[in-house]
């Protein structure tokens, strides 16, 4: 069956390129008829993988021109998601499977009321990749993609093309503890290295600053009633720290190079769910309004 994958971003095309040299069937969906042109004259993806470029001629087509979809990845930024999967709904198979690969939550609820009849397994992945170029990525991170689905836990038959590609996964009953956890860890450390312009390991340098922000975020998840996720969350946000102490967060590049932010699908998402609960996260709150000024500071979207 056909992988088609929507937003040839840097994870969207580091799936592509590796689905594509398992000889598995794949095709590209492309947001319009520019990036249509752009991508055929590229000759396809490219995928920098040890410092060794391999060119993957996938074919591309347009929303209007994809045809029947039975498998959907969905590549794109959280805040890009739902009216991106819009155009594709006239198309989708009866029991049309989508897999959500977007940074913290929010995005994948609004999708899936989108699409009551397809099912949607959600993931969460600590793989590294880059935009090097229009459609050329390199690999900069082997890590692990969780996946799994809230309302049906049984596994599907497609994660054998997975391990055909060479990506690393694993399925769980359990995904929404594995993105409340990865949430938790992205406020932790994104934010910071956005508003103190470090690179992740100058975090090192505000230690009573991120032991404050685990603190609350911990307790937002033990009230979220995730317990699993927030279970020495400090220890990990500073092991990814030191781990990744020479890698500028993904918000930061963002910043960086101008792009609007996922912060309403992490800070914001985080923010909105306390004041659900009626919790008082003073330095939550504060890291929130702080980032939104910031942004706003350098003419960036704050949602």
């Amino acid at each position: 069956m056909t992988w088609h994958i929507l937003g040839a971003g840097s994870l969207g095309s580091l799936w592509a390129a590796r689905l594509a040299r398992a000889e598995l069937p794949v095709r590209l969906i492309l947001r319009d008829r520019a990036r249509l042109k752009a991508y055929e004259a590229a000759g396809g993806l490219t995928l920098v993988e040890q410092g060794q470029a391999r060119q993957y001629a996938i074919p591309a087509v347009l929303p209007s021109t994809s045809g029947p979809i039975s498998r959907l990845l969905v590549a794109c930024k959280a805040y890009d998601a739902e009216a991106a999967v819009q155009p594709l709904l006239p198309y989708l198979a009866p029991g049309a499977e989508l897999v959500l690969l977007q940074n913290g939550l929010g995005s994948q609820d609004a999708v899936s009321l989108r699409l009551p009849h397809a099912r949607c397994v959600l993931a969460s992945s600590t793989e590294g990749a880059f935009r090097e170029a229009d459609f050329r990525v390199v690999f900069a991170g082997h890590g692990f993609t969780w996946l799994g689905d809230p309302r049906q836990p049984a596994a599907p038959d497609w994660l054998a093309d997975l391990e055909r590609a060479g990506i690393p996964h694993g399925w769980t009953p359990d995904i929404l503890s594995r993105l409340w956890r990865k949430l938790a860890l992205n406020c932790a450390i994104n934010p910071l290295t956005v508003l103190h312009d470090c690179r992740n390991g100058g975090l090192a340098n505000h230690p009573a600053e991120v032991s404050v922000l685990c603190a609350e975020l911990a307790e937002l998840l033990q009230h979220c009633g995730q317990p699993d996720a927030a279970e020495r969350l400090h220890e990990e946000v500073l092991r990814v720290i030191q781990a990744t102490a020479a890698n500028y967060s993904s918000m930061y590049q963002d910043v960086a190079n101008g792009r609007r932010t996922e912060i309403s699908y992490l800070l914001g998402h985080a923010c909105a769910t306390a004041a659900r609960h009626r919790l008082k996260l003073p330095h939550l709150e504060s890291l929130h309004t702080r980032l939104r000024a910031y942004l706003e500071q350098r003419g960036l979207p704050v949602t």
